[in-house]
């Protein structure tokens, strides 16, 4: 199979989720094109996902697929921003079509689920990798920023940490737990909300204690995390829980209580970096160099 047929094998597995009202032109031609809706700015990321390093390569193709997609949105969902367009570039090593059209139906799923529409991308010979240009859009200054915290603020989390970590140290032995690895939600069904009480918010990507410094950083001030409220998934540890990574659930802060479910894990305070339990912390994650 060339390249070619191969393509059209992926945009037939995605269905319905390569068009959309917003986009004008997708798979097909050299380049997308698709409108903004009025008064929006449009708010992009870019993620790439090597096998090996990111996701086992010889994972079910359909869960590969999936995994990309929400990791991808999630630093959408962290914006405050509501899907809009992706982009995708995948190397591949064989062109195995069932397994192409496996993965694109991941992928399908996915942007079902989030309303993100799939625009087009680029197809290579390669090791195993997929990179995810993700497009969202907010109201007009209203995108929220990991910059905005402040003394006062209270600190939470959109659901419990470390199942993805425990999966991954399990050696993917537990089905539930294999779920929160392959099958991460983006929390892009919060966006309106988000923006409308956040003062600021991240994803827990790469560990909720690194993650929560980086917020920190960002807005000059410290939180104060009390480790007795840091929600832990069942069958994980507490450590999975502050330094694992891959929940893609969203840390923020917010004067006021949020109108959705958020556990309350702290406060923000005068300082730099974060506390658990009054006590100064090394805010170690994950890192792609380390």
């Amino acid at each position: 199979m060339n390249e070619f047929e191969l393509i059209d094998v992926i945009v037939a597995g995605l269905g319905d989720s390569a068009t959309g009202r917003w986009l004008d032109v997708g798979p097909g031609d050299d380049a997308s094109v698709s409108t903004l809706p009025p008064g929006t700015q449009l708010v992009s990321s870019i993620d790439t996902l090597v096998a090996g390093r990111h996701f086992p390569g010889d994972a079910n193709p359909a869960d590969i697929g999936f995994r990309a997609m929400m990791v991808s949105l999630s630093d959408l969902a962290a914006m405050g921003a509501e899907p809009h367009i992706v982009l995708v570039a995948l190397t591949l090593e064989t062109a195995d079509p069932a397994w192409a059209a496996a993965l694109a139906g991941g992928m399908s799923e996915a942007a079902s689920q989030t309303g993100a529409i799939i625009a087009g991308g680029n197809l290579s010979r390669g090791r195993l990798s997929l990179s995810m240009s993700v497009h969202g859009v907010v109201p007009t200054g209203a995108a929220v920023l990991r910059s905005g915290a402040r003394p006062g603020d209270l600190v939470y989390v959109t659901g419990p940490l470390g199942g993805a970590a425990a999966a991954l140290a399990n050696g993917f032995a537990d089905e539930e737990l294999n779920t929160c690895f392959f099958r991460p939600a983006a929390r892009v069904d919060l966006a309106a909300d988000l923006r409308a009480v956040a003062s600021a918010a991240i994803d827990v990507s790469d560990g909720f204690l690194q993650d929560a410094g980086h917020l920190a950083a960002a807005s000059g001030v410290c939180l104060d995390i009390e480790v007795a409220r840091v929600p832990v998934r069942s069958g994980a540890q507490l450590q999975y829980a502050l330094q694992g990574g891959d929940d893609y659930e969203l840390c923020f802060t917010a004067a006021a209580p949020p109108p959705f479910p958020a556990v309350c894990v702290g406060r923000v305070v005068d300082g730099s970096g974060v506390l658990l339990d009054g006590e100064p912390v090394t805010t170690a994650g994950y890192q792609h160099f380390a």
